[in-house]
C-alpha cells in the first residue's frame, strides 16, 4: 500500500502541475468573485462576499480583484460589505445554486424511479426554472432597512424557513461551531441608497420571493418525504448490508489516495498544495461526494497549529457545505486554535462548547479520544479554562499514535533477503511498505514529542501494573547475491517487533491502541487491504469492547524466562548436524545430493529410466529446500531465545477476526513447536503446595500419549511405576536410557522430567518453587461446542461434558465404531474392508474427527486419512486411494450417529450464509462478549498493476465492493461460529482466572497455568463454560439474522 502512496505522491504532483490547470483556476476565480457565504446565527441568514482565494476558504493567499485592490481576510466580529448598488440577481449565491442543483438533481432520479413526471416550474420572469430552485435576490444594505417590516412579520415573528434556510438550517449546528465571518464596519465603498419609487417594487418583489420560497420550501420537504419513501422501499435484505458503509465500499480507494496526498504535502511543509487540492475537489460536486470529514480534518490540524483562526472557521463552513458533520478532531483543532490565539474571545469558545453538546459531543470525550501531538492538549486545555477555569480532564489522556497514511524514507533492508531464486515481486513490496510505515510512525512519534509523553504514561502504568501482581518475480543478479554472502554478518538482524518485549505491553485501550510501545499494531489481524473488521469496531461502543480488551491485556501481561538448561541441550544437538527424531533439523549438509547427469549420460536411458530420474531428481530438491526451510526456522527459534535466555519477556496478544487470540512476535512464542514450548517457563514462580506435584506427573503422562483412556488416578500411578525412567531422563537425557525420546511431544516431557526430579530432591516438594506450565487441554472442544448448543446427551458424554468414571475419548470411540462398520462390511465380502483389517486406529482417523467440526468437507477428510495411511510402513500402497475413500464415509456416518444435533446445526448454520450471501450479503454476528465479526469473503477481482519492469495481476479476494463469494461464505460460517465461542470461552476463563490471581495462558483450547492452581484453573473453567452455554446462543444469533437480514422485507 505504501509503495502505491510512493507513486501516488508522484503521479498526482504531475496531475496537479499541468500547464492547462491554472488558466482553469484562474477563470473559475474571476467566475466566483462575485460569490458569497452565509452566516447563520440565531436562525437569521445573512449574504456577505466571498474571499476571492476560493469557494468559501482561503488557501493562505489573497488575489487581487477587479478594481486592483486586494480583498481583506475579515477578522472575528467583521464581515465584508457588498460594496455597491448593483442589481440584487447579480449577488446570488453560487453556492446555494450548486446545493439546490444537487438537490433537484436527486429529485428527478427519484421521480424517475417511483414514475413521477417532473414538471418545469415558470418564474415571474417568464424563465423556466427547476423544483427545488429558488430564485434569489440578495438585499443591500439600504435595501435591508426597506424591507424590515416585511421581514419581521413574516420571517421572525412566523419564523417560517424559507427556501434559502431549508438549505442552511440544516447545517445550523455546524454553522454554530463555525467562527462566524459578520459585516466589516468602515471598510469598503458605501452602498448607495435606494431611490425612492423603487421601495414599493422592491417591497412587492420581497413578498413574491419569500411566497416562492416557502412553496420551494414545502417542494423540498415533499422531496424529503420521497426520499424517506423511497429508502424504505430499497430496503431489503440485499442491500442494507451495502447501504450501511455505502461511502466506505464506493469511495475507499479514492479517500485513502487524497488522504495520502493531504499528509504527504502537509508533511514535506507544501501546505498550499495541500489546501489547492482540497479545495479542487470540493468546487467540484462530483468530487465533493469523496470527501469525508478525516480529509478536511487533515486541513484543520494544520491552521490550528498556525493559530489561523479565519482558515478554521472557512474549514467549517466548507465541512457545512460538504453535508458533513464536524467530530471530536474538528472541534478538537477548534478549540487548539484558540489557544494558540491570544485574548481570544470567549464568546467564540463558549459558541463552540455549546455546539459540541447540541451534536451530542462531550468535553470529556476530547481528552479520551483524540490524538495529541507535541503540545496539543495543552492548547486545548487553555482554550477550555478560559471559560471553565476549574475544568480537568477526569482521565489520563491516552496517546493514540495509529497513523497509517503517512510515508517516509526507509532503508532497503529488504533487498538483502532476497533468495538466490528469486522472490515474488508482489511480498517484496509488502515486506518493503511494512518497513516504510513501521519506521515513518517510529519517527513522526518522536518528532511530534510523543516519545517522551508516552514514556511518562507507561512508567506509571508498569508501576501500578508491577503493584498488581500470477505474479512477476524480482530476482538479483548472481553476482549481487555473491557479494552480498561474503559480506553478510555472522548475527541474525530482527526488527523489534518480531521479537518478545522486554517490559510489560501497552494496555489495549481500544482497537487501534496497544501492544508495543512504538510499532504499530492492529488490535484484530485482517488480510492487507480489507477493512470491514475496522468499520465494525469503529461502530461499537467502548464500553462493549471491554471485556475483549482485559483479556488480551491479562494474556499479554504473562512474564516468561527461559528454561538455560534445556534450551544449552537443543543448542547442542543443533549444532551437531540436528536429529530429526526429536523434530530438530539438520543441516543443508546432510540433504540428499541432487545427481546431475549429462546428455552423453541421459542418451543411455530409456523414457521410462529418464522419467523416473526426474521424479527422483524433483523429489530431491523439494527434500532439500524441506530442510532448508525447517532449519532456517529452527535457527530463528533458537537464535531469540538465546538472545534473551538471561531477560524476562513477555508477549503481547492480539486476535484475529473470529476472536481467535494469537502472540504478536511470530517466530517466537508458546504456540509454537514441541521445542520452542519446551524451553518456556513462568518467570513467576509459585510453590508447588499439596497436589503440585501430582499435576506434574499426571501432566508428564499426558505429554507421552499414553493412558489416554485411563483415569487422572491411574496416569498418577503410572507415573509413579517410571520414576527411575523419569530420573534417569532428568540426570542423563543423551546418554541414559532416554526413555523421553520415545514421547509424543519429547522436549516437553524432558522439561517436565528435571522439574519432577528438582521437586522430589527438594527438602519439601509442597515447598518448592516452580515455574512450570502446566497444561489442561480440551477434548475436541468443537464437538464439545456442538454438544452443549444441540443438549446432545450421547455427544456430550463423548466428549467429557459429563462425569465418568474415566476420560472419554471420541477419537477412538469413532475408530472402534468405524471399525465395527468395517467388520460387517468384510463378512460381506467388501475387498477394501478386507484390506483395511488391522490398520484402523485412532491416529488414522483423528484428525478428520476433529476438523469435521471446523467444516472439513469428504474431499479434505480423504486427503487427510490418505496422509495417514501412507505413514503406516506395512500398508499396501496401491490401496490408499480407496481406503481414504471408503474411509472417509464410515467417519462422517459414525459422527452422525454419535452427534445428532452437530450435524443439524451445522445444517442451520450452513442454509442460513447461503441464503445470506445469495441476497448480496456477508455474514455478521456478535459474540457474547460482544465483539462483532463479519466473513471477509468476497468474489476474486483481478488489479493490474502496471510498472516499467513488469506488469503485476494481483487476485483480490478481500474487495467488499465485489458479490460476496457464496461458497466461502456458507462453508466458513459453522466453523467460524464455533471458532468465536471457543474464544469467548477462553477470554471468560481468562478474566476470571484473573480475579482468583492465576497465572493464565492459553493455546486456543489448551489452558496453561502454576501446578498449584490448576485445580482452581479447571473450577473457573468448567464454570465458565456452563455459564456461556445456559444462555441462549442459538436463539440469540437468530434474532439477530433475522433483524440485521430480514427487517426490511414484508
Amino acid at each position: 500500500m505504501l509503495l502505491h502512496v510512493c507513486f501516488l505522491l508522484y503521479h498526482n504532483a504531475s496531475i496537479f502541475s499541468l500547464p492547462f490547470f491554472f488558466p482553469v483556476l484562474e477563470a473559475r476565480i474571476q467566475q466566483l468573485q462575485s460569490d458569497i457565504v452565509l452566516d447563520v446565527q440565531h436562525a437569521k441568514v445573512q449574504f456577505v462576499n466571498a474571499s476571492k482565494s476560493g469557494r468559501g476558504a482561503s488557501s493562505g493567499k489573497s488575489h487581487k480583484n477587479v478594481s486592483g485592490g486586494r480583498t481583506e481576510l475579515p477578522k472575528v466580529g467583521q464581515t465584508i460589505s457588498n460594496g455597491g448598488g448593483k442589481d440584487a440577481s447579480a449577488y446570488k449565491s453560487r453556492w446555494m445554486e450548486k446545493l439546490i442543483q444537487e438537490k433537484t438533481t436527486k429529485t428527478k432520479k427519484l421521480n424517475l424511479k417511483l414514475g413521477i413526471e417532473d414538471k418545469p416550474v415558470k418564474s415571474r420572469k417568464g424563465k423556466l426554472m427547476l423544483p427545488g430552485t429558488a430564485q434569489k435576490n440578495i438585499l443591500t444594505k439600504a435595501g435591508k432597512k426597506t424591507a424590515s417590516a416585511s421581514k419581521k412579520s413574516k420571517t421572525l415573528k412566523n419564523q417560517e424557513p424559507t427556501a434559502i434556510q431549508a438549505h442552511t438550517m440544516a447545517g445550523a449546528p455546524v454553522a454554530a461551531a463555525t467562527v462566524p465571518i459578520r459585516k466589516a464596519k468602515g471598510k469598503g465603498k458605501a452602498s448607495k441608497e435606494p431611490a425612492p419609487e423603487f421601495s414599493e417594487a422592491r417591497d412587492q418583489e420581497l413578498a413574491e420571493l419569500e411566497r416562492k420560497t416557502e412553496a420551494k420550501a414545502q417542494e423540498l420537504a415533499e422531496v424529503e418525504k420521497l426520499e424517506r419513501k423511497l429508502n424504505q422501499w430499497a430496503m431489503s435484505a440485499s442491500l442494507e448490508l451495502m447501504q450501511d458503509n455505502s461511502e466506505a465500499r464506493m469511495y475507499e480507494g479514492v479517500q485513502l489516495s487524497v488522504h495520502c496526498y493531504l499528509e504527504a504535502c502537509v508533511f514535506c511543509g507544501d501546505i498550499d498544495r495541500a489546501q489547492r487540492l482540497l479545495l479542487t475537489h470540493h468546487r467540484m460536486i462530483s468530487r465533493r461526494n469523496l470527501l469525508n470529514i478525516g480529509l478536511y480534518n487533515v486541513m484543520m490540524r494544520v491552521w490550528a497549529k498556525k493559530g489561523s483562526l479565519n482558515q478554521i472557521g472557512r474549514m467549517f463552513i466548507l465541512v457545512e457545505e460538504a453535508g458533513l458533520k464536524p467530530n471530536l478532531t474538528s472541534y478538537c483543532a477548534a478549540l487548539e486554535c484558540m489557544g494558540r490565539t491570544p485574548n481570544c474571545s470567549p464568546k467564540v469558545i463558549n459558541r463552540v462548547l455549546r455546539q459540541m453538546k447540541e451534536d451530542g459531543l462531550c468535553v470529556e470525550e476530547l481528552f479520551r479520544l483524540c490524538v495529541f501531538r507535541q503540545d496539543e492538549r495543552d492548547m486545548v486545555l487553555r482554550a477550555i479554562h478560559t471559560v471553565e477555569p476549574d475544568f480537568q480532564p477526569s482521565i489520563n489522556t491516552v496517546l493514540h499514535t495509529y497513523d497509517p497514511n503517512n510515508v517516509d524514507i526507509c532503508h532497503c533492508q529488504s533487498l538483502s533477503n532476497l533468495p538466490p531464486s528469486g522472490e515474488s515481486l508482489h511480498i517484496l513490496a509488502k515486506e518493503l511498505g511494512n518497513r516504510v510505515h513501521n519506521k515513518f510512525c517510529i519517527r513522526m512519534k518522536s518528532h511530534n514529542q510523543m516519545v517522551d509523553k508516552l514514556s511518562h504514561i507507561y512508567n506509571e502504568y508498569a508501576e501500578l501494573l508491577a503493584k498488581d501482581s500470477k505474479v512477476g518475480f524480482i530476482k538479483p543478479h548472481p553476482i549481487l547475491t555473491q557479494m552480498q554472502q561474503d559480506a553478510m554478518e555472522t548475527t541474525l538482524t530482527f526488527d523489534s517487533y518480531v521479537m518478545p518485549m522486554l517490559c510489560p505491553p501497552v494496555p489495549w485501550t481500544s482497537a487501534k491502541f496497544g501492544a508495543y510501545l512504538l510499532t504499530p499494531t492492529k488490535m484484530m489481524r485482517t488480510v492487507v487491504g480489507a477493512n470491514q473488521h475496522e468499520i465494525l469496531l469503529e461502530k461499537c461502543q467502548d464500553a462493549d469492547l471491554h471485556a475483549v480488551l482485559d483479556s488480551l491485556n491479562q494474556l499479554g501481561n504473562a512474564a516468561w524466562r527461559i528454561n538455560q538448561p534445556l534450551l544449552d541441550i537443543i543448542i547442542s544437538i543443533f549444532n551437531d548436524k540436528g536429529n530429526e527424531k526429536l523434530d530438530i533439523p539438520p543441516p543443508n549438509s546432510e540433504a540428499p545430493k541432487i545427481l546431475r547427469y549429462s546428455q552423453q549420460d541421459l542418451a543411455t536411458y530409456s523414457s521410462a529410466e529418464k522419467a523416473h530420474l526426474k521424479r527422483e531428481l524433483v523429489k530431491a530438491k523439494k527434500k532439500c529446500s524441506e530442510m532448508h526451510s525447517l532449519r532456517m526456522d529452527a535457527l530463528y527459534k533458537l537464535s531469540i531465545a538465546n538472545h534473551i535466555r538471561d531477560e524476562v519477556f513477555w508477549f503481547p496478544h492480539n486476535m484475529d477476526f473470529r476472536g481467535r487470540t494469537y502472540p504478536c512476535p511470530p517466530y517466537f512464542n508458546h504456540l509454537g513447536s514441541d521445542v520452542t514450548r519446551a524451553v518456556l517457563v513462568f518467570a513467576e514462580g509459585k510453590p508447588l503446595g499439596p497436589g503440585g506435584l501430582k499435576w506434574l506427573k499426571i501432566h508428564l503422562v499426558n505429554l507421552t500419549g499414553l493412558k489416554k483412556r485411563s483415569s487422572l488416578a491411574g496416569r498418577l500411578e503410572y507415573a509413579n511405576t517410571i520414576m527411575d525412567d523419569i530420573l534417569d531422563s532428568a540426570d542423563n537425557p543423551l546418554n541414559g536410557k532416554k526413555w523421553w525420546q520415545n514421547a509424543d511431544e519429547p522436549w516437553q516431557a524432558l522439561a517436565c522430567c528435571m522439574e519432577i526430579a528438582n521437586a522430589v530432591r527438594s527438602p519439601d516438594p509442597t515447598h518448592f518453587i516452580s515455574h512450570f506450565p502446566v497444561h489442561q487441554d480440551g477434548s475436541c472442544n468443537g464437538l464439545q461446542h456442538y454438544a452443549a448448543l444441540g443438549r446432545d446427551v450421547i455427544g456430550a458424554t463423548s466428549v467429557n461434558l459429563i462425569p465418568c468414571e474415566v476420560p472419554q475419548d471420541v477419537y477412538s470411540g469413532v475408530a472402534q465404531q468405524v471399525e465395527e462398520f468395517r467388520a460387517r462390511d468384510s463378512e460381506k465380502g467388501l475387498k477394501i474392508a478386507q484390506v483395511l483389517e488391522g490398520f484402523i486406529s485412532r491416529k488414522v482417523v483423528k484428525q478428520t474427527v476433529m476438523t469435521v467440526v471446523y467444516g472439513v468437507t469428504r474431499y479434505g477428510g480423504r486427503l487427510q486419512i490418505e496422509k495417514r495411511l501412507k505413514e503406516v510402513d506395512d500398508f499396501p500402497k496401491e490401496y490408499v486411494w480407496d481406503a481414504s475413500h471408503y474411509l472417509v464415509q464410515q467417519v462422517f456416518s459414525s459422527l452422525k450417529e454419535m452427534f445428532t444435533g452437530t450435524r443439524e446445526i451445522q445444517d442451520w448454520l450452513t442454509e442460513s450464509a447461503r441464503l445470506i450471501a445469495k441476497s448480496g450479503n456477508t455474514v455478521e454476528w456478535v459474540t457474547p462478549l460482544g465483539l462483532p465479526i463479519i466473513q471477509p469473503y468476497h468474489r476474486t477481482r483481478t488489479q493490474m498493476l502496471k510498472g516499467t519492469i513488469q506488469d503485476l495481476s494481483l487476485q483480490i479476494t478481500h474487495d467488499s465492493k465485489q458479490k460476496p463469494d457464496t461458497v466461502k461464505q456458507k462453508n466458513a460460517f459453522p466453523p467460524n461460529f464455533i471458532h468465536s465461542l471457543d474464544s469467548t470461552h477462553m477470554m471468560l476463563t481468562a478474566l476470571y482466572c484473573y480475579s482468583a490471581g492465576l497465572t493464565f495462558v492459553s493455546v486456543h483450547d489448551c489452558f496453561w497455568t502454576h501446578a498449584l492452581t490448576v485445580d482452581t484453573m479447571n473450577k473457573v473453567c468448567r464454570e465458565q463454560f456452563v455459564a456461556l452455554h445456559s444462555q441462549p446462543i442459538l436463539q440469540e444469533l437468530s434474532n439477530f439474522l433475522l433483524q440485521k437480514y430480514c427487517s426490511g422485507l414484508s
